[in-house]
């Protein structure tokens, strides 16, 4: 759907108060038309089937059904995007893995920022008319996992920038990488308090330690780090090699963490011995890193389109000439391995 279209907004909370304060901020924006509000996961179903609207905004807490339930339910039916309205809560992964598009933190007191708020949430449900909405993954027990050749030495790092769509991405790629892998370095953007919940995650899941990065953790094989909600990470090295600092700024190609900060502190100080992966996502945040890296020798991976929720980052990318290869999320871990065992050169752009 055009990102000019006006979007039909379905919203639903379990709160009359948030409903109805939800539905007056929306409706202020021209692009956007609410075309019903529902408390209950049974008044949505309804409400969908009679408003048809393009989006859901949803809170994880519903009274009569677990919201990642609903998605579960909702999404092989109707595959609409789903924008998810909650507070801290674990729940969130829980449904962006059911195939929810993406989550706005909502507010925790009367004394919160509503406006920054609403502007962040009608920004997303915008972006949500424009997804490709996708089922949730199948998960198998004994995942075929690429192997590192024996007695690989070298200096890389591996770093990773997404936005919409990129918490199920990059764990799609992380967990299909060996317990040896090379440092990983990772921005998300996502909000303060969620990048610690959701580097905890992965760290449950992947077969290496994951955490949220602080200043001067050790980028080592076997590690890989999330930059903090609302701090820019860079790489730098000394004479133990590789680390990162993490530090307060300004929005750069509109976010804090910025995936173009990352990318271009990992092309200044690793070079050649870079790999970069830029996945699914709107607008161009790491575009612009990502062709300083290629330039300064980095094996550079962009996720395809087909495979992308929001194909923005990655295309933005491609089109610069920053991507080395492009391919479907699945096949990133692999194209990672091979690279680092020397079966995959980046002679050419794919």
């Amino acid at each position: 759907m055009p990102l000019n279209h006006t979007v039909k907004v379905l919203i639903v909370d379990d709160s009359l108060f948030f409903r109805t304060a939800l539905q007056r901020a929306l409706m202020q924006d021209p692009g956007i038309a609410v075309v019903g509000t529902a408390g209950t996961a049974a008044e949505a179903e309804v409400m969908i089937r009679s408003r048809s609207p393009d989006v859901v905004t949803m809170d994880v807490v519903l009274p009569d059904r677990k919201g990642t339930d609903f998605i579960r339910e909702l999404i092989p039916k109707r595959p609409l995007p789903v924008v998810l309205v909650s507070s801290l809560d674990l729940g969130i992964f829980e449904a962006l893995d059911a195939g929810a598009v993406d989550f706005v933190r909502k507010p925790a007191g009367l004394n919160s920022d509503y406006t920054s708020f609403y502007k962040e949430l009608i920004a997303k449900i915008k972006i949500a008319s424009s997804a490709t909405v996708k089922k949730a993954a199948v998960r198998t027990a004994d995942l075929p996992m690429p192997a590192l050749r024996p007695g690989i030495k070298g200096e890389h790092v591996i770093a990773i920038g997404a936005s919409t769509g990129g918490t199920e991405a990059t764990l799609e790629i992380l967990r299909r990488l060996p317990a040896d892998i090379p440092g990983i370095v990772i921005v998300q953007h996502m909000p303060a308090g969620f990048t610690k919940m959701y580097a905890e995650r992965l760290d449950r899941i992947c077969s290496f330690s994951v955490s949220e990065a602080r200043t001067g953790d050790r980028v080592e094989p076997g590690r890989a780090y999330v930059a903090p909600g609302d701090r820019h990470m860079t790489l730098f090295r000394d004479s133990r090699g590789y680390y990162v600092r993490c530090a307060e700024g300004e929005k750069v190609s509109g976010h804090c963490p910025s995936v173009d900060v990352m990318f271009r502190s990992v092309a200044r100080t690793a070079g050649r011995d870079a790999i970069g992966v830029i996945l699914t996502g709107m607008g161009s945040d790491g575009a612009k890193g990502l062709l300083e890296m290629r330039k300064a020798g980095a094996y550079t991976i962009g996720q395809d389109k087909d495979s992308c929720v929001v194909y923005g980052m990655p295309m933005v990318a491609y089109e610069l000439g920053a991507v080395v290869r492009q391919a479907p999320c699945s096949g990133i871990a692999g194209l990672i391995v091979r690279h680092i065992n020397g079966a995959d050169r980046p002679s050419e752009r794919a």
